[in-house]
């Protein structure tokens, strides 16, 4: 069966912009999510969003995984009346959910990196509750560059890139933070490293919304069949019990393997960032045990 993520580019972005003309003019009516998928990029959050859409009582925004509303100068500066016109009209929506309550969320794995997203998120969704998904950040940073690679937006090989990326977002984050109105690509597509940095990032959001609003789950514990990060996501965002069922991986990027050499300097670089987010979790994540 086609679905929307299926149609033509041409068309998404006409259904998009149809979408988020018709939302601001309703926006009274329509919700706000209750959740947020905050990031990390490249650790399952699409898969996560896709199998979340299909719980009974979840309606997703249309034409939308994420809405980058907090991560886009340009976005957040639409206000948020734009932003709500993006999700269900809640009368709709509670009449189709199981439980006569809808949910619905968004997932914008940018959210957890940028510096005023969890500022922004503390503001306008007070209730919202918020999940970080983790992986191995040596793996994450080699299937973003193949990730960035592809979309056009990195044109150097990885050792190369890891190389510039000092250089590259030099500045940025303190320019971001001077003037709201700039987006940096830098610090969005090239960020390797630092994007593995988690327990800076954890500490704040956490700090912005209150840590009892943030589930922090490594893939693994999400992905892998017997362990019980699926059903701990289900009460942290006040969804029923449900069974997915199998849960693939979306948008893996097949490629040659991480060569030794770089791996064990990634592995090295992390190693006191993952101590670092071992003491904040109060347990060694699982590319470490």
């Amino acid at each position: 069966m086609t679905t929307l993520r299926d149609a033509p580019e041409g068309v998404k972005g006409a259904g998009r912009r149809a979408v988020a003309n018709w939302g601001a003019l309703t926006a009274g009516r329509r919700m706000l999510p209750d959740y947020l998928i905050c990031g990390a990029q490249r650790s399952g959050t699409t898969s996560l969003h896709r199998v979340l859409a299909r719980h009974p009582d979840v309606t997703p925004p249309a034409f939308h995984k994420g809405v980058h509303f907090f991560d886009s100068a340009a976005h957040y500066a639409r206000g948020l009346d734009w932003y709500r016109g993006h999700f269900p009209v809640r009368m709709l929506a509670d009449r189709r959910a199981r439980t006569g309550q809808a949910r619905t969320g968004e997932s914008s794995p940018y959210y957890v990196f940028h510096p005023l997203a969890p500022g922004r998120i503390a503001r306008d969704l007070p209730a919202a509750r918020l999940v970080v998904l983790l992986r191995d950040p040596v793996e994450r940073a080699w299937s973003a560059h193949k990730q960035e690679t592809g979309r056009g937006f990195e044109t150097e090989p990885f050792e190369r890139a890891l190389e510039l990326e000092d250089e590259r977002l030099d500045g940025e984050v303190e320019r971001i933070r001077r003037d709201p109105l700039y987006q940096s690509f830098h610090h969005q597509h090239h960020a390797y490293r630092r994007r593995g940095h988690y327990a800076e990032q954890i500490e704040r959001l956490t700090g912005a919304v209150g840590a009892d609003r943030v589930l922090v789950l490594e893939a693994e514990e999400l992905f892998t069949p017997g362990t019980d990060g699926w059903a701990r996501l289900l009460d942290h965002i006040g969804l029923a019990a449900w069974d997915p069922g199998p849960m693939p991986r979306a948008n893996a990027r097949p490629s040659g393997a991480l060569p030794a050499t770089v791996r064990e300097e990634l592995a090295t670089y992390f190693q006191p960032h993952d101590e670092q987010l071992a003491r904040l979790l109060e347990r060694d994540p699982t590319w470490r045990r």
